[in-house]
């Protein structure tokens, strides 16, 4: 039991001394940022910035404590070490919250961040441009505020700089701001960020790509004419080489950028097949684990989704099997959904679609996921769903009559409904029917009158003969033995 006296838990009781001590120490360290002695204020600065990337109640400190304004006098003039210190601060305040980076907004700082943009020093452009991005990132308001502040342009400037990290961190910024709106990410494009960014696609440097590839998914995430303008860069086939780095990250952004770009049409769906791009990305879910998979599976079932022969293309490259690997080795539900939910987009179209699917074994497993209690909810829908769709267009008959005899009463109404289709014009299927239970079992459904459920049954049955199916009805054994009881014989 945790004591509480005078209604403070003894947790914060005994974090109340420290919490004195640190603003204490802020205290003292205000006059530093303005000593006569350039490493002084350095030194304070960064103590500062220390303290604020602590925790948000320290942060908030700083803002209370007008150190902000005191930091930003005379910014421009100060030398490199102290404007990268106090950009550090203005990070380190404005990361933790919209309202801790909006305090740091109202006290003038993007304007002397984006001074510090143009600086000679590709350090303090590096720490200029990473607080840019923690301010950025939080909503679409504060994005815009970076925007409005001529951000854009310099931070565009910055990924082309000879440094590495710089481009990173750049890169980073540009991806933050671009996601959060079609607007936001025009005024990105307007800058002429795509074609530096695409040419970065094959730099060595695996944090780098990291970033570029999140750039341009955010980007290419919000409209066909902004994914049309990431395509435009030719940036295909070359992003496919990205599915096959040893960095699983790299992997992950470009499977999503890929991911980004297919949802939007089917014709920029068949730009990347005819690139190879299903088939790279087939290859990527096979290769790794976990959620790195998961913007390579909710890629195929988009393409999957836009129509029957995109689809085919995906079966004939062999993502069944993937995808069924998905459901059975993943322990995410979320992962589990996705491939459940790309398989129904897979089987949805014709029972061509449909048989492929159910070829593969994939029906036992999404029923056995559903019906499993230790799903998700959203697993159960997107398994149902998919199951839903799989089975309204499926014709082969043995891999329903797999489920016929395990599935609830709200999957068995479509089952026994692909029977009353299948069944009245084949007769071989009809004798396999008899023989391998199936119409025993519909015989042992219980339907409501006048249900679709008992349409469907009827519509069965009537493709037997009256004894057949009086034979295979529930208690009908009995009836028998009670004639048998019942009869004299004559003699």
């Amino acid at each position: 039991m945790r004591s509480v006296e005078n209604g403070i838990p003894s947790e914060a009781r005994a974090d109340l001394p420290r919490k004195a001590c640190f603003r204490s120490v802020m205290t003292l360290l205000r006059p530093l940022l303005l000593d006569v002695i350039p490493n002084i204020q350095q030194t304070a600065a960064l103590a500062l910035g220390r303290l604020a990337n602590y925790n948000d109640a320290l942060a908030e400190a700083v803002v209370k404590g007008d150190i902000i304004p005191q930091l930003l006098c005379s910014l421009s003039e100060q030398n490199r070490f102290y404007k990268k210190a106090a950009a550090f601060v203005l990070r380190a305040v404005g990361k933790h919250s919209p309202q801790l980076a909006r305090s740091v907004v109202q006290c003038g700082a993007l304007e002397m961040l984006v001074i510090c943009l143009e600086d000679f020093d590709p350090g303090v452009k590096e720490a200029a441009s990473w607080a840019l991005g923690y301010i950025a990132r939080h909503n679409s308001e504060l994005s815009q505020a970076v925007v409005d502040a001529g951000a854009i342009p310099l931070l565009v400037l910055c990924i082309q700089e000879p440094e590495i990290a710089l481009k990173r961190i750049a890169a980073s910024t540009l991806s933050d701001i671009s996601k959060h709106s079609p607007e936001l990410a025009q005024t990105v494009v307007d800058a002429g960020a795509i074609a530096h960014l695409a040419q970065l696609i094959l730099n060595p440097d695996a944090k780098l790509k990291r970033q570029v590839l999140s750039a341009l998914s955010q980007i290419a995430k919000h409209s066909v004419e902004l994914a049309e303008l990431v395509v435009e860069a030719e940036i295909f086939p070359v992003v496919l080489t990205c599915l096959k780095d040893s960095d699983e990250y790299v992997k992950k952004n470009g499977a999503t950028l890929i991911r980004e770009i297919v949802k939007h049409t089917p014709e920029l769906s068949q730009l990347i097949v005819n690139a190879g791009g299903v088939a790279a990305v087939i290859d990527c879910i096979g290769s790794c684990r976990g959620t790195v998979r998961l913007p390579g599976i909710m890629m195929l079932g988009y393409v999957a989704a836009h129509s029957e022969n995109l689809s085919m293309a995906v079966i004939v490259s062999k993502g069944i099997p993937p995808l069924c690997a998905c459901l059975i080795e993943e322990q995410e539900d979320h992962i589990k959904a996705a491939a459940a939910w790309a398989l129904g987009q897979i089987g949805r179209h014709t029972p061509e679609h449909a048989c492929a699917v159910a070829v593969a074994n994939v029906l036992p497993i999404l029923l056995s996921i559903y019906m499993d209690t230790r799903s998700s909810e959203d697993l159960q829908i997107k398994t149902k769903r998919a199951l839903k769709n799989i089975l309204q267009k499926c014709t082969y008959l043995p891999a329903l009559e797999q489920l016929l005899h395990d599935a609830p009463p709200n999957i068995i109404k479509h089952i026994v409904g692909q029977f009353s289709k299948v069944l009245p014009h084949d007769s071989k299927a009809r004798r396999l029917f008899v023989t391998t239970g199936g119409l025993k079992k519909v015989q042992e459904i219980k339907a409501e009158p006048g249900s679709l459920l008992q349409e469907y049954i009827n519509t069965i049955n009537s493709c037997y003969p009256e004894e057949i199916v009086r034979y295979y009805s529930p208690g009908y054994s009995e009836i028998l033995l009670e004639r048998v009881e019942n009869y004299h014989p004559v003699l």
